[in-house]
């Protein structure tokens, strides 16, 4: 067996080699198929260890006493356990619990083929504590972890499809999606649990007390915590904002990336993602610039001589408005006198547009880029405040300061 072990390690090193320079040519394969390969390319030496027991142990078989490849027929079974093992652990994502359930697997299979299974049982059975009929052992702690460990597994597992479906429907609203995806996460890894704690015997009566308790103690010390989780269920249900929705709250302005049970998640223009409490978005006054459909209407204010004749001035603004990209030509956009100013007619100017996450700002920008470039060529002047001050004598009669 050494010897078989000690030229499985150097079989096992070469074929590693040839392995890992094929592999770093693939292009296009599934992740799972490069996970696997790359767990076979890691246990190459387990593998080739396994092989070379199996053939001494059938050799053995044809040329001498059964007996004499009893040794080897258990060391064979235990390290093809041991692989198959490492690879049905791949199915399990998070490095840490899939560490924990190898070297779990790994110990009750070595106990289970060299017999020593029912012996450790009735020992860790024996290491218990006992209060009045209550018996706790380690026996129904390590059942308790291991079923409860199984049953998360299932209910990430049904949770990730059950949230994939969910999310491809597009029938369903996407504040809906979240709250399905939210509900039926909680009720599978709540079942999940109670069924754990079930299955190994734990009397949950006095665990129904206990969570009562526990709950009204949170209930008082966790006020904002359980504001929040509740502010997120309405939000969901009422629909008034979802992801994807372009909202404002105070100097916050983005669209909703994710939507979660503490906090909405909001990103805005300049890469900076706020984690704004679902309270806030309940007790404040927020902005939803895409709530029942994507039209915005934006407004710019500017200002021409009177020497220019306003009716020229509103059909120039209106045109140039429809020369930028993102102005919408279905809702035409409209410009209005607002007033006479001191050193200019004053006008507003109004569009639309369907695209509030590319900015705002740059849009205005680009219709005054285009008032400007309008205005320059058909002569329409935009003035400022001008003062001429003319200095006199002091012996000359004071005049008016012409403005």
């Amino acid at each position: 067996m050494i010897a078989a072990f000690i030229g499985a390690i150097g079989v096992g090193h070469i074929l590693r080699t040839r392995m890992r320079d094929w592999m770093r040519n693939l292009s296009g394969r599934p992740k799972w198929q490069l996970r696997y390969l790359l767990a076979v390319e890691k246990r190459l030496t387990l593998i080739v260890w396994a092989v070379a027991l199996w053939a001494i142990f059938f050799v053995m078989q044809e040329i001498t006493w059964p007996s004499r490849s009893y040794l080897i027929e258990v060391c064979a079974r235990i390290v093809t356990a041991w692989i198959l093992v490492e690879f049905l652990a791949q199915l399990i994502k998070n490095r840490p619990l899939r560490r924990l359930i190898r070297w779990g697997m790994w110990i009750y299979v070595t106990l289970y083929l060299i017999g020593g299974l029912e012996h450790t049982t009735a020992f860790l059975d024996g290491l218990a504590v006992e209060f009045g009929d209550f018996r706790l052992s380690m026996l129904a702690i390590l059942k308790a972890l291991i079923v409860t460990a199984l049953l998360f597994t299932v209910a990430r597992v049904v949770s990730m499809q059950t949230s994939s479906q969910v999310r491809k429907n597009e029938d369903i609203s996407p504040s809906m999606r979240v709250l399905i995806v939210k509900v039926a996460q909680v009720s599978l890894y709540g079942a999940a649990f109670f069924i754990g704690l079930k299955a190994v015997g734990f009397d949950l009566t006095g665990l129904a007390v206990l969570s009562g308790a526990i709950g009204v103690g949170l209930g008082f010390g966790l006020q904002k915590v359980v504001s929040n989780l509740v502010s997120g269920i309405i939000i969901l249900l009422d629909k008034s904002i979802k992801p994807g929705d372009v909202i404002s709250l105070g100097d916050t302005f983005g669209w909703i990336n994710t939507l979660g049970a503490r906090y909405a998640s909001v990103v805005t223009r300049d890469g900076k993602e706020y984690l704004i409490p679902n309270e806030d978005l309940i007790t404040n006054q927020v902005v939803n610039w895409s709530h029942t459909n994507d039209f915005v209407r934006l407004d710019i204010f500017f200002g021409t001589a009177y020497g220019d004749d306003p009716h020229k001035v509103r059909k120039i603004a209106v045109e140039a408005a429809k020369t930028v990209d993102r102005v919408l030509v279905t809702r035409p956009a409209v410009c209005h006198i607002v007033g006479f100013g001191d050193s200019s007619v004053d006008y507003i100017l109004r569009f639309w547009i369907t695209d509030p996450t590319g900015g705002l700002t740059n849009v205005r920008g680009a219709v005054y880029l285009a008032l400007w470039d309008a205005f320059k060529e058909n002569g329409i002047s935009i003035p400022f405040p001008q003062r001429e001050v003319t200095v006199l004598n002091e012996h000359d009669t004071p005049t008016d300061v012409i403005d």
